[in-house]
């Protein structure tokens, strides 16, 4: 598995969640002392408690989904995800797909060689993927089946979401 080194920013405030605007509808982003916790894209409920105005790490972030989701393609592996909060072996796929760049695709079957694990691995992968807390910023839309048919996503729109963000991002597309 090919691993990446990134600087850890220090500790965001409290667990909190704030909701923001973007070209794609209203996302949320949720966070806690030991990093980001989860990612929810369009079209996500304010709920009661949300941050009206977070820290300026959330700030930029929400910044940066913002611009991505405008065309502007930006890449979050950089960020701070609670990886904890994961199995290992779904941590290990969700840094896999971190490194599947703006434009690219992979297959669940590459992802799992990438890890070290055999083809048949590539349900497991799908799996994880599909349980991913991160979708958009762990970029698990970039993943195809490896007939390019494109899979079930968990994101509220489902493939018609996934089609989307691949189209925005530039991705070549297998016909359908």
């Amino acid at each position: 598995m090919q691993t990446h080194m990134r600087s850890v920013p220090p500790p965001l405030a409290a667990a909190s969640r704030a909701v923001f605007a973007t070209a794609f509808g209203t996302c949320a982003l949720s966070w806690g002392n030991a990093g980001l916790t989860g990612f929810e894209l369009p079209e996500a409920a304010r709920e009661p408690g949300d941050a009206a105005n977070p820290p300026s790490e959330i700030a930029a972030i929400t910044d940066r989904v913002r611009r991505h989701l405008s065309g502007a393609l930006q890449d979050f592996f950089d960020l701070r995800y609670h990886f904890a909060l994961v199995p290992e072996f779904a941590r290990e796929v969700y840094l896999a797909t971190l490194a599947v760049k703006a434009g690219q695709t992979r297959t669940y079957g590459e992802i799992a060689a990438a890890i070290g694990q055999m083809p048949a691995a590539s349900r497991a992968v799908g799996a994880a993927l599909g349980a991913n807390p991160w979708p958009l910023l762990v970029p698990c839309h970039r993943i195809v089946s490896s007939d390019g048919k494109m899979t079930g996503f968990s994101a509220p729109g489902g493939v018609r979401t996934k089609l989307r963000l691949l189209a925005l991002e530039g991705a070549e597309l297998f016909p359908v």
